[in-house]
């Protein structure tokens, strides 16, 4: 068999199986962007597919929002749950290495977010999945803020300039329903809380979970810290 002959073989079966995963990666996503229709659909949103380049100035407060060039968001989801307007949507943003000479392409970031608007002015709270660094951490001293569930300050890192908020949200309650649910991030800022992923895209189950995650620590808010964030005493009368 002449050697060209074998080369052209090569790089026939080579293009095959780059067309066949461009292909299978196409179809999951169209899968998977039907599944989040379909989801939206029967949580009465609003379902905008196309590529959105606001959304980081929309929620400029977020960090995890803020990272990057070529920022936008996708297959978004926006419309209100109870009583509270909220936004789910896949995210995209891309990084250099930090060398300007350095000529490799971008690295791509995706991963999804829910934000839900308390309509509430809320205090900044960060909260993570806790890592082997953060117990070392946590061991000599430095940094995060412990809670009475060994369980919960093992499995998160929590940082706010005002302990005391965090303690007043983080109740024994809340630690629980932080436990039941999937590991994400969340950030209070402003008036709105934002559950996201590190670096994955939420499933239709995993936007529902993050969404009742976000609304089950909102609806958690001891009273008495409600009517404080509303500017209310106990009596009922604005202060």
């Amino acid at each position: 068999m002449p050697p060209i002959f074998i080369v052209l073989v090569v790089i026939a079966v080579v293009l095959a199986a780059i067309g066949l995963a461009v292909w299978g990666n196409q179809r999951f996503r169209d899968r998977r962007r039907e599944e989040l229709a379909g989801w939206a659909r029967a949580k009465g949103l609003k379902f905008l597919p196309e590529n959105d380049y606001s959304i980081g100035f929309r929620y400029h407060p977020f960090k995890c929002l803020q990272q990057g060039d070529n920022r936008y968001g996708c297959n978004i989801m926006v419309g209100t749950s109870g009583q509270r307007v909220m936004c789910g949507f896949d995210y995209h943003c891309e990084t250099h290495a930090a060398n300007s000479d350095d000529l490799r392409p971008p690295r791509h970031h995706h991963f999804s977010a829910v934000v839900v608007d308390a309509g509430l002015p809320l205090k900044p709270l960060f909260i993570r999945p806790g890592g082997l660094l953060d117990n070392v951490r946590e061991f000599i001293g430095i940094d995060g803020i412990d809670f009475e569930s060994a369980e919960f300050s093992q499995s998160f890192c929590v940082k706010s300039p005002d302990r005391r908020w965090a303690y007043d949200v983080l109740h024994q309650k809340t630690l629980e329903l932080m436990l039941d649910y999937p590991r994400f991030h969340i950030e209070m800022q402003g008036t709105q809380v934002v559950a996201y992923s590190g670096q994955a895209e939420f499933s239709a189950g995993e936007f529902e979970s993050a969404l009742k995650l976000v609304t089950g620590i909102l609806d958690y808010l001891p009273d008495s810290l409600v009517r404080e964030l509303k500017g209310i005493d106990s009596g009922g009368v604005l202060s």
